[in-house]
């Protein structure tokens, strides 16, 4: 395969994968500022736990963005959907089921 044929056929791939993410997609930790969803799962999730926080994965989609939050040193994992306004709804540990 050629140089040319090479970049078109590459193209096409990150074309068709970024059509797959329409629907939801997974934002890197690192790829930019926070959005107001993330934030308030941060503050939430730490105010919640009285614990240091770190996003771990987010998921957007249209209905709420599924943040999954690290919390303290071991970063336990914790579940909260974050919405536009900066409110939250479902924050409950990933560890410990019964709590929250």
């Amino acid at each position: 395969m050629g140089p040319k044929a090479f970049r078109v056929a590459a193209g096409i791939l990150v074309m068709g994968l970024l059509g797959a993410c329409e629907e939801a997609a997974t934002v890197s930790v690192a790829s930019e500022a926070p959005s107001p969803a993330v934030q308030g799962c941060l503050r939430d999730v730490a105010n919640t736990t009285n614990n240091e926080v770190v996003v771990l994965e987010s998921s957007y989609s249209e209905a709420g963005t599924q943040v999954i939050v690290g919390v303290g040193p071991d970063e336990a994992r914790w579940n909260c959907i974050g919405y536009t306004d900066g409110t939250t709804a479902g924050i409950q540990s990933l560890t410990d089921e019964g709590y929250l």
